[in-house]
């Protein structure tokens, strides 16, 4: 009977972990929600710029992605002074035809699509729009060229280039770990906060304003960078007993560290399980249950699993 329970159990987490697929995946944004023209110079135009599974869509993808890393080397190389000094005119002349390009890009897209203000509402029309709009209140408000870098952004379409749907499974599985352990996590975090409220309680009645802690908060900074072994050093320990307090400090730090990553673990691992148990095979041939999702042949009868092959605790 306890048997039983438990292979009930993990059928039901193995449904809830494949329910939870199913989901994910019918959240993630499609292309063809934009509406797929019919045929003509668009329905070609769209194939390139939104279908990454033809050759020529997946070509145009990572030939934007490799645009994209390139326009931002340029804006963090303009960033630095003396590059910024010797290469500037250059650097503002890529910069210039990055930002149209990016801007035919855009409008490119939304000819292409039968419904182009649900591109221009969703995430990657957005994500599309702020890669060029920043260049251009730049240039009516020179304060605003910071913004700029907001092109980073642009990089999450490497997900769209190595087909994100292939992650699903990770990502849903990543997000029931973080789910799972937010309450251990926040259970440690209080305890830290505590402690550091203390300690730096101590070591301002121990050191005092004169070796710099003028005030509990400065006490409790320095615990905080002590205890995450940051260390910045702009406020020391000077006598015996407050060094003592520091060293216990610090090697309570390391422990502290490893708690939060074994949490998280735990619970990648409990629901990689879950997940495991919820793909276990059926042997088309001798019908014994519970072999391993990824098993290619019948432990039993030796029969090859194909794809053909039932699955159980569906």
């Amino acid at each position: 009977m306890p048997d039983e329970e438990a292979d009930s159990a993990a059928a039901g987490a193995g449904a809830s972990v494949a329910q939870e697929h199913r989901k994910a995946r019918r959240n993630y944004p499609s292309a063809d929600a934009f509406g797929k023209p019919d045929e003509g110079w668009r329905l070609r135009l769209y194939t390139i710029m939104f279908e990454t599974d033809t050759e020529a869509g997946r070509r145009f993808d990572q030939l934007l992605f490799l645009i994209i890393l390139v326009s931002l080397a340029v804006v963090m190389a303009d960033s630095v002074e003396y590059l910024a000094v010797r290469f500037g005119t250059l650097f503002g002349a890529l910069e210039w035809a990055f930002t149209v390009l990016f801007t035919v890009e855009y409008v490119l897209r939304l000819l292409c699509v039968r419904h182009p203000w649900r591109y221009a509402s969703s995430f990657y029309g957005v994500v599309d729009l702020l890669a060029f709009l920043p260049s251009y209140a730049a240039l009516l408000l020179p304060n605003l060229a910071f913004l700029i870098g907001i092109r980073v952004l642009r990089l999450l379409r490497i997900f769209r280039v190595f087909k994100l749907r292939l992650f699903a499974e990770e990502y849903v599985l990543l997000g029931r770990a973080l789910r799972a352990s937010a309450r251990k996590v926040m259970v440690f975090l209080s305890v830290v906060l505590l402690i550091v409220l203390v300690m730096g309680t101590i070591m301002y009645v121990v050191e005092g304003p004169a070796n710099g802690f003028t005030s509990i908060p400065t006490g409790v900074y320095w615990a905080i960078s002590t205890i995450a072994t940051v260390g910045f050093g702009d406020i020391t320990p000077h006598t015996p007993l407050g060094r003592f307090i520091a060293s216990i400090m610090m090697l309570l730090g390391w422990g502290i560290l490893a708690v939060p990553t074994g949490i998280f673990t735990m619970e990648m691992t409990l629901a990689e399980s879950a997940r495991r148990q919820g793909k276990v095979r059926t042997c088309p041939a001798c019908l014994t249950p519970g072999l391993d999702h990824d098993a290619n042949y019948c432990k039993h009868c030796g029969a090859a699993l194909g794809e053909g092959a039932q699955r159980g605790a569906r």
